[in-house]
């Protein structure tokens, strides 16, 4: 006992003196922050990636649009190396031309809905009887359906859960005590014991869901309409709904409705009343390049030693298409550039190279920044390391909404909390305090970790994020907090230049053993 005594106070120690030796420059932060708070652009870098761009889904002509804007202002303001550099194939580009849907049967209203991503039109405009499907099984959907759907609009039933009153805000901020239960993370026994048995329930149910369509697809419906628990409010998500991969058939209309409309349909369809449905959606599958670009910039090193390694900012730029993909992502991508203007209008020399990356195919399963590390650093399925693994030395995300920064996910990576903890000092006025070791999923960060990388997502306000505007058609610019986006960018800032300068690059946790790939559900 008196030995593990000894062994926990020398770790103390060691830790306060690693805290005591970390070097910040406070004057180069007091100018970051005047520049970020007070000189800011980033609600113009902003408005130039969602108005003027438009939806920015992967292989678009949207996504073109904001990634040539986005190369040509960084090399604007002095970038180096300024490229559209490819990740790798990723298949087919598509765009929504027009879309019209309304009842006409029992009366006439029109229909809040888009159509899914990578799906077909209707080849003008058409109407047919809505049908509901509620087949249980392949099995049911014969006995009960086959050889009925043709020339049908199917919808599938949905539980009528909408017409309650709201009792918690859709947007809310972290409150001291919830970023008190992030900072002190419990066990997640769930991801320990594997899978839990609602999950493989909903895997399942999402199998057949797919399933259900081929079968309804191949009977000659002529489109399928879908809504999401969460589509209230005239809010509709919407995301992918056919195939991108070329070589693949793309041969069904199907749409992402309201969840006010489409419960209305299904009421009166219930309720034997015929309800019919008039569309006219147009699609394009544009002919071209069909891999997939990142945007990547630099603001060279200057030391002798240290400027052959990097620091890299990133965040996704791709987004879906029901609105222009403002808090997702454009609002990172915003910040990220910002981060690059502000350390260039300070005529910054940064000891290593600082590298920012606009990821792009994010949303279809991270696959810019992964087909980045996998060409620069390292593929996960060998871990046979590339030279550049040794030279970087630390990945900072944003692709959170547009809420504000209030601390770091340190990902297990424990090593780099004394020097969090002294970077964050100077911000507390901002409300970022808090370090978490814990982990967060689904962005690009991921893609460095997977290699054993220093990368890192903050923590954000959730704001509505999650229940107003995550993929859908609330995803706007009037959704984006100017202040919020400046305190992030500003801190952003201070975190880059404090990497690039400090005599050793971030800790790192140990490599991870190969990791194959992940066979799809």
């Amino acid at each position: 006992m008196r030995k593990s005594v000894f062994l926990l106070a020398s770790f103390c120690m060691l830790g306060a003196g690693i805290m005591a030796q970390e070097k910040v420059d406070l004057d180069m932060i007091k100018k970051i922050r005047n520049e970020g708070l007070n000189n800011s652009k980033v609600m113009d870098i902003a408005y130039y990636l969602t108005d003027v761009s438009g939806p920015r889904l992967t292989v678009s002509p949207g996504y073109t649009r904001a990634a040539n804007w986005a190369k040509s202002k960084l090399t604007e303001w002095g970038l180096t190396n300024v490229a559209l550099e490819s990740w790798g194939e990723f298949g087919k580009g598509w765009e929504l031309k027009r879309s019209y849907v309304a009842m006409t049967a029992p009366y006439y209203q029109p229909m809040i809905a888009f159509p899914k991503a990578w799906t077909v039109g209707t080849k003008g405009l058409i109407s047919g009887e809505v049908m509901i499907v509620d087949a249980k099984d392949s099995a049911d959907y014969v006995a009960r359906f086959k050889g009925k759907v043709a020339g049908k609009i199917i919808i599938t039933a949905l539980a009528d859960n909408l017409n309650k009153l709201d009792s918690v805000a859709d947007g809310s901020r972290y409150s001291e005590a919830d970023l008190a239960k992030i900072a002190n993370p419990q066990p997640d026994t769930a991801r320990r014991n594997g899978p839990s048995p609602e999950f493989a329930t909903r895997m399942a149910a999402l199998r057949f869901r797919n399933k259900l369509k081929d079968l309804i697809n191949a009977d000659g419906a002529a489109a399928i309409i879908s809504s999401s628990v969460r589509s209230k409010h005239g809010t509709v998500f919407v995301q992918g709904g056919g195939p991108y991969k070329l070589n693949t058939e793309n041969s069904m209309t199907d749409i992402a409705m309201g969840g006010e409309d489409y419960l209305r349909i299904q009421r009166l369809v219930s309720h034997g009343v015929p309800v019919k449905l008039e569309m006219d959606i147009q699609t394009d599958f544009p002919q071209g390049d069909s891999k997939g670009y990142n945007v990547v910039g630099e603001i060279p090193g200057t030391d002798k030693k240290l400027k052959d390694e990097v620091v890299m900012v990133g965040a996704h730029l791709d987004s879906w298409h029901g609105a222009t993909g403002a808090t997702d992502n454009a609002a990172g991508s915003a910040v990220m550039m910002e981060v690059v203007r502000i350390l260039k209008a300070l005529n910054v020399q940064p000891r290593r190279t600082i590298r920012i990356a606009l990821w792009n195919g994010e949303e279809q399963g991270l696959y810019g920044s992964a087909g980045y590390v996998k060409n620069h650093f390292a593929d996960p399925a060998t871990m046979e390391l590339k030279p550049e693994h040794a030279k970087l030395a630390g990945y900072f995300n944003l692709d959170n909404g547009s809420g504000k920064i209030r601390g770091v996910y340190m990902e297990g990576n424990e090593g780099v909390r004394p020097i969090f903890e002294k970077w964050l000092e100077p911000f507390k006025d901002l409300g970022a305090t808090t370090l978490t070791k814990d982990h967060t999923g689904g962005t690009d960060h991921l893609s460095f970790d997977a290699v054993g990388l220093p990368g890192f997502q903050f923590i954000q306000d959730e704001l509505e994020y999650d229940t107003r505007t995550h993929h859908s058609n609330m995803d706007t610019y009037d959704r984006l907090l100017p202040d919020d986006l400046k305190q992030a960018a500003t801190i952003i800032a201070a975190f880059v230049y404090q990497t690039a300068q400090r005599d050793e690059k971030l800790p790192r946790k140990e490599l991870p053993k190969p990791k194959p790939p992940r066979a799809p559900f």
